[in-house]
């Protein structure tokens, strides 16, 4: 049988052929109306970012609830692509690791590296592939234990001490990025500045930065061949790049949040549509404008993995720019909703992690009285860090200690005390200094807590005391009498000083520690620590003592009330 395609009279080819040449010669835009509605669409694309993780692969508790781990945080992000799963994309905002609890620490951060690789799909095994659904940037805590390290960490191989849980341990299974590290020696970036990722027809260029002030967090001697450049210049210039390949669609991953991360939006060029920040470890989910005025989304999902941020993007399949841009920050709860069910693969890495510690991390070294904490006073002391302070003296033997706030990572909660609870204090395995002051370099360096007086860098202390004067917001607090036992120090004279290798190297930019000199490099600090609090009277106790003190200017206002 024929079929017909029309009915009755026959229209003649010759008088079809016109219009079918005028239908082939004009744009498919001017045919929108005609075409399937479903070419019209937007692609839908989903991001799921998480930052600041910092090794936090077991679950912690906030308010009574169980929050966050790798196996929660897992199956939440697993749970977040459902209907998505081959256009979303995974990303992690730099501090994956360092400052880390004792089962990724003490298994040099592998466990957690590899938790991320455990989200990659099939097209990781070539982690700079378009298909990979994963992508990565470093914060400063990539950087703690050098160059060296970190490269080992993203490219595989066993470590001295290993191996721990892989044999061989095969390295990142992502593109870890950074377009603001310079490799001093060959004056390239020292990792891929970007990355481009396919999704369905649709590219999307993912460029990585970390706050150009990380040399100031880490052991100066770590990145000395490395340079830090400003991170909005090194964005725009990969932009440019970006532009060439005619990618209009554009994210920024960005280690860097609060007024800082605002301040580089406001200079990105007018293609960065959404910026992915951490650092700050806050809750953010705003928009601000870049140079060109055009809102761009802003977000950051706390630390720890107690969070994600859920970005749905929209992508006009003709242009390839991102159309619309919307983002949802959750809780990953361990008692609710995704968390009922932790993921398998990575609740068994976490148990494996957990069996290779769990001989150090469970020897009980003491018992506290009290909570210890590392919340200063106003004046800027801590009974924690009055506690490590002491220890840091104890041990050097020495007339005083100053001790980091940064390097305080976690309190001591009242009762038994492990040495993975004090891990978790310090996490970082910096050894000990011992090194010779003069009075006057002991006044320079306590100045030095105001260099960057918003806020202040408050070091904890032993031996010594002092008043200090605040002066007012953003204004250096000024430093008066400095006293050892009561007395006053001399300024001319020698003191001997107990610090941690960070310090020693001028590590928060305390400068004045590199010019000590006969120094000593010592035993570990949390070894020191573990001593001190095994040769105390038990229950051991710390508390706040007056060795900081504070008084305020009051500066009067012309019919106004006078600032307290």
């Amino acid at each position: 049988m024929k079929t017909r395609f029309f009915r009755g009279r026959r229209t003649p080819f010759l008088l079809l052929a016109p219009l079918l040449t005028l239908l082939v010669m004009l744009p498919l835009s001017g045919f929108a109306g005609v075409l399937p509605a479903a070419s019209q669409k937007n692609l839908q694309v989903k991001v799921l970012a998480f930052n600041d993780f910092h090794g936090q692969l077991s679950p912690r508790t906030f308010n009574g609830r169980p929050i966050g781990g790798a196996a929660v945080l897992a199956a939440y992000l697993r749970k977040a692509q459902t209907g998505m799963k081959d256009r979303t994309l995974i990303v992690s905002a730099g501090d994956l690791v360092g400052a880390s609890p004792a089962n990724s620490a003490l298994l040099q951060d592998e466990p957690s590296v590899m938790f991320l690789s455990s989200l990659a799909n099939r097209h990781c095994s070539n982690r700079m592939s378009e298909r990979c659904n994963l992508v990565a940037t470093v914060g400063n805590h990539e950087f703690d234990e050098g160059l060296a390290e970190l490269q080992r960490m993203l490219d595989g191989g066993n470590h001295v001490d290993g191996p721990f849980l892989e044999f061989p341990y095969t390295g990142a299974h992502y593109p870890c990025l950074a377009a603001n590290v310079i490799d001093v020696n060959t004056n390239e970036t020292l990792l891929h500045p970007y990355v481009v990722k396919k999704v369905g027809k649709a590219r999307i260029a993912f460029i990585g930065a970390v706050l150009k002030e990380a040399p100031s967090m880490v052991s100066p001697s770590g990145v000395e061949s490395l340079r830090f450049i400003d991170e909005a210049d090194a964005i725009n210039r990969c932009v440019r790049d970006i532009k060439t390949k005619g990618i209009k669609a554009i994210v920024a991953v960005i280690h860097q949040g609060g007024d800082a991360v605002n301040g580089i939006v406001g200079r990105l060029d007018g293609e960065i549509d959404v910026v992915i920040s951490g650092h700050t470890h806050q809750l953010t989910n705003t928009t601000v404008n870049n140079a060109a005025g055009k809102p761009v989304l802003v977000t950051q999902a706390y630390s720890a993995g107690v969070a994600y941020a859920d970005i749905d993007l929209e992508i006009d399949p003709r242009s390839g720019e991102i159309v619309k841009k919307t983002a949802s920050v959750s809780m990953t709860w361990g008692d609710t909703g995704a968390g009922l069910k932790p993921d398998r693969e990575a609740a068994a890495l976490v148990a494996a992690a957990d069996a290779a510690v769990q001989d150090k991390v469970n020897a009980v070294i003491g018992t506290a009285a009290h909570d210890i904490v590392r919340l200063q006073s106003p004046a800027g002391e801590s009974p924690l860090g009055n506690l490590i302070a002491d220890a840091l003296r104890r041990y050097g033997g020495t007339d005083f200690a100053f001790m980091n706030p940064g390097g305080i990572r976690a309190n001591i909660p009242a009762g038994a005390v492990s040495w993975g609870t004090l891990f978790s204090v310090q996490p970082f395995g910096n050894r000990l200094v011992r090194m010779t002051l003069t009075g006057r370099q002991i006044y320079d360096l306590l100045a030095q807590q105001w260099e960057n007086p918003s806020p202040p860098r408050m070091l904890q202390i032993s031996g010594l005391s002092y008043r200090w004067t605040d002066n007012g917001p953003g204004v250096p607090g000024t430093v008066s009498t400095v006293m050892k036992n009561g007395i006053p120090i001399d300024r001319e004279a020698t003191y001997t000083v107990t610090v941690n290798s960070f310090l020693a190297e001028g590590g928060d930019d305390f400068t004045v520690f590199r010019e000590g000199f006969g120094t000593v490099m010592e035993a570990e600090d949390i070894d020191v620590l573990v001593s001190h609090i095994r040769h105390l009277p038990q229950p051991f106790t710390a508390a706040i003592e007056n060795r900081i003190g504070r008084t305020e200017t009051k500066i009067p206002h012309h019919g106004g009330p006078i600032r307290p």
